[in-house]
């Protein structure tokens, strides 16, 4: 024993930059985001299997890479401000925060932007590996993850223009159905002289002065005889016209 360590003494010098080597490697494994610590210390990833593969590893193995893809969330869609991580496996990149713009697009490093609104983050890593294989890269395999949903997320805006209080865009809530008569409530309600049977809903008509897709919805039923069945969901852009009546008494 004592010879051995009096070898290992006088070897130090040439065994230093093996030894340095490969604390660096199990460094970069640990730091590489594809992978977590089990309650055990151990690196796990639910979609290697817990297998402990590098991401080296994992695109060499078809059966691993599948189970990657196959884990990106495909159920929530993402909207403005909306916070997701980004990769490309095939790249020596840190993961990259990104946050959903108001226009409801990413900005994706050498791509620019991307429409997500709508899309879930498994939508959204295929369309943008299609893209980056059309433009720069043979293969790329694309990981978004959701990391923080934007509470106060709205879907855009609808416009309640004349006989109403408060005339100008209300936000469009994404967690419930908006109709036409609650964005005329979000507008103040209705002025004295509003014709409420005859409330016109214009899809597409706050900034298309030829949009033609019109619906008459009577705000006056729904209020006054509970017929919620004929209040109208708006979307985005919409205009919703209160016109005056005919005959004020």
């Amino acid at each position: 024993m004592d010879i051995l360590k009096k070898y290992l003494w006088l070897r130090r010098p040439a065994l230093l930059p093996g030894l340095a080597a490969l604390l660096l490697v199990f460094a970069a494994r640990a730091a590489d985001p594809l992978f977590t610590r089990s309650p055990s210390g151990a690196l796990t990833n639910a979609a290697a299997s817990s297998r402990g593969l590098t991401s080296a590893t994992i695109l060499r193995d078809p059966s691993a890479l599948a189970a990657l893809m196959a884990s990106l969330d495909d159920t929530k869609k993402l909207g403005p401000g909306d916070k997701v991580t980004y990769r490309v496996l095939e790249d020596q990149d840190e993961t990259t925060p990104l946050t959903v713009s108001d226009a409801g697009d990413l900005d994706v490093p050498y791509l620019g932007l991307v429409p997500a609104m709508k899309k879930s983050c498994k939508q959204l890593a295929l369309a943008i590996k299609d893209r980056l294989e059309k433009s720069t890269y043979r293969r790329a395999t694309v990981i978004v993850s959701l990391q923080e949903i934007n509470r106060k997320r709205v879907l855009g805006k609808v416009y309640v223009v004349g006989q109403v209080r408060l005339s100008g865009p209300q936000e469009i809530p994404d967690d419930e159905v908006f109709t036409v008569s609650k964005a005329i409530l979000k507008a103040g309600g209705f002025s004295d002289f509003a014709d409420k049977h005859k409330v016109r809903l214009i899809h597409g008509g706050a900034h298309n002065e030829n949009a033609t897709n019109t619906v008459i919805v009577n705000v006056a039923e729904i209020w006054e005889k509970g017929k919620t069945g004929n209040d109208v969901p708006v979307a985005a852009d919409d205009l919703v016209y209160v016109p005056k009546r005919s005959v004020n008494f």
